[in-house]
């Protein structure tokens, strides 16, 4: 492979102007977009399998072949460069040739993920002003209406089959239909200048989980997509070789970067599966023979605790990528005893920074299992406190974050932008501390830490000493209002066992701080409330947490009248 795609040696770096007012260190030799650096892949690995996707098999020919015709049979429908692509689709090999066939246009994908309700769908077409909408067939019953998005001029819907290719759902263009025209029309070479189409430009508007509010819609470049892929190419040693599990959403930051677009950056293969099932992953990995994986934590301590772990051949597994949180100690012990061949690997990044901005290396998950890694190159991490003075090496405070991957902004939206994006950096609103080794710790969000009687709890380092209590498969710490102490500390915890919680209480008070221990426990016969990024909210939970201290008060006065 050539120097982009298969990098030897070390990249050299330069100081670069970004989006204006930006001076970031930058890897100098890098593709002018991101369909660059795909027609150079398919060049060296046409023949070579690029996506599984159930029984279907593409080749880079024929991937290359159908991102071509998308990007054509678009055009046919009106789309030009810079008009935004919505992509409320599920994880298939349609979603990736459509993103690249974006991207060959020049226009700009708006990945939606498949579980957000009509109305938030609304929000962001109209908010981004969008004019293409493509939806799987099984969701268009939460599409709004078409006068609600008359701006979308240009819907395309995925069929099930061919059989349902005649009855496409909303009166819109069939996805073969729109292949079919793409491979009559001429083909689109404009992109293929790179004084018309440079990499600062945006690649992605992706809207951000945000717990109130409307979500932000970060704008993401494609020098951003390009820059942390190969960050994970490096950190993680990936190949051409390399088979890579889509199971997480590719509709969300992690399954788009750390898994479909580093796949295809190195020449691999990416295997699609629809939604996580714990059994059917372990069986997707042995009958494919994946060598490469991305979940979160909770979905290893599903896979550890199933039945199937021993009975599979897992031997391929090499790569065990995680993120969001730490991994629990006692999750990364049961792997390494069922998986000894399988290397775990934590990450730390955002929406905002285009995923990872911090990496840990081989063997860093086991020895030093409380740490996300350490920056990776062209990376700044600062740790400041309140009054925006950086803290002492060590020190906990907020993470401010300079990277090429930092988002452009927030799209028509000033003030946010103004708001996060400071000199450079990228207020992250996590804190966290950088040791004198440059391991990064994550210790919780500003907004959800815990202050007890003036005693501060991090809802992490709480969480991650119950997730050691035998039978526990995920846990959540939240404060509860308290007119004493200003807040307590409430666990929500899901098992596979029944739970005392009073032994679990006294189980923290042998590895914690005593203002740490929860004061409330409540155990939840059904699991966690999760985004559709497989990631905790926390949001329900705290107004349980509140419900739930407005009935004691109540019943509490009630005894004292």
């Amino acid at each position: 492979m050539n120097d982009i795609s298969h990098p030897t040696g070390v990249d050299p770096v330069r100081i670069e102007a970004l989006y204006g007012d930006r001076l970031v260190p930058c890897y100098a030799q890098r593709p002018r977009n991101l369909d660059a650096m795909l027609r150079a892949v398919v060049a060296q690995r046409g023949d070579a399998p690029a996506i599984e996707d159930g029984p279907r098999t593409l080749s880079y020919d024929a991937f290359d072949h159908e991102v071509d015709c998308a990007a054509r049979g678009l055009a046919l429908q009106g789309l030009r460069r810079g008009d935004r692509v919505a992509l409320f689709v599920g994880n298939r090999a349609e979603f990736v040739v459509l993103l690249f066939g974006i991207w060959r246009l020049g226009a700009i994908a708006v990945p939606v993920g498949i579980r957000q309700s009509a109305a938030e769908l609304r929000y962001m077409l109209g908010q981004c002003g969008a004019s293409a909408l493509v939806f799987d067939a099984s969701l268009a019953d939460r599409l709004p209406a078409r006068d609600e998005i008359a701006g979308v001029h240009c819907l395309v819907c995925i069929e099930e089959d061919a059989r349902s290719a005649d009855a496409v759902c909303r009166g819109a263009l069939g996805y073969l239909a729109l292949q079919d025209a793409g491979s009559r029309a001429p083909r689109i070479e404009s992109v293929a200048r790179a004084e018309d189409f440079d990499d600062q430009q945006p690649a992605c508007i992706m809207y951000t989980s945000g717990t109130t509010g409307h979500p932000k819609g970060a704008v993401l470049s494609h020098l951003g997509f390009f820059h942390t892929a190969r960050h994970y190419q490096r950190r993680f040693g990936y190949t051409a070789e390399d088979r890579m599990l889509l199971v997480i959403p590719a509709s969300h930051i992690s399954g788009l970067l750390a898994v479909v677009v580093v796949t295809l950056q190195v020449g691999g293969c990416l295997v699609c599966m629809r939604q996580f099932q714990a059994g059917e992953a372990l069986a997707t990995i042995a009958a494919r023979r994946v060598t490469a994986a991305v979940m979160v934590p909770a979905m290893y301590n599903l896979c550890v605790l199933h039945p199937d772990l021993a009975a599979r051949d897992l031997s391929c597994w090499r790569v065990g990528h995680f993120g969001g949180a730490a991994m629990p100690e006692i999750t990364i012990q049961r792997l390494a005893e069922a998986l000894p061949g399988l290397a775990l690997y934590n990450g730390f990044g955002s929406t905002e920074t285009t995923s990872a901005v911090a990496l840990t290396e081989f063997g860093d998950a086991a020895r030093v299992p409380d740490s996300v890694g350490t920056r990776v190159p062209c990376v700044d991490i600062r740790v400041l406190d309140a009054q925006g003075h950086e803290v002492p090496v060590g020190e906990p405070g907020e993470l401010w974050i300079r990277s090429p991957g930092n988002a452009i902004g927030y799209w028509a939206n000033e003030a946010a932008t103004r708001a996060a994006f400071v000199a450079g950096y990228w207020r992250s609103g996590d804190i966290g501390s950088v040791d004198a080794q440059g391991f990064v710790r994550v210790f919780d969000r500003i907004k959800d830490m815990i202050n007890r009687g003036g005693f501060k709890v991090y809802c992490v380092e709480l969480e991650n000493v119950i997730q050691r209590y035998p039978g526990v498969i995920e846990v959540a710490a939240v404060a509860s209002p308290c007119p004493v102490l200003g807040e307590r500390v409430h666990v929500f915890l899901h098992a596979t066992d029944p739970i005392e919680p009073q032994a679990v209480k006294a189980f923290c008070r042998a590895a914690l701080a005593d203002y740490k221990t929860p004061d409330f426990i409540t155990v939840s016969p059904t699991p966690l409330p999760r985004n559709l990024n497989g990631k905790l909210v926390k949001a329900p939970l705290r107004e349980q947490a509140l419900l739930a201290a407005r009935q004691r008060s109540t019943t509490l006065s009630e005894s004292t009248s």
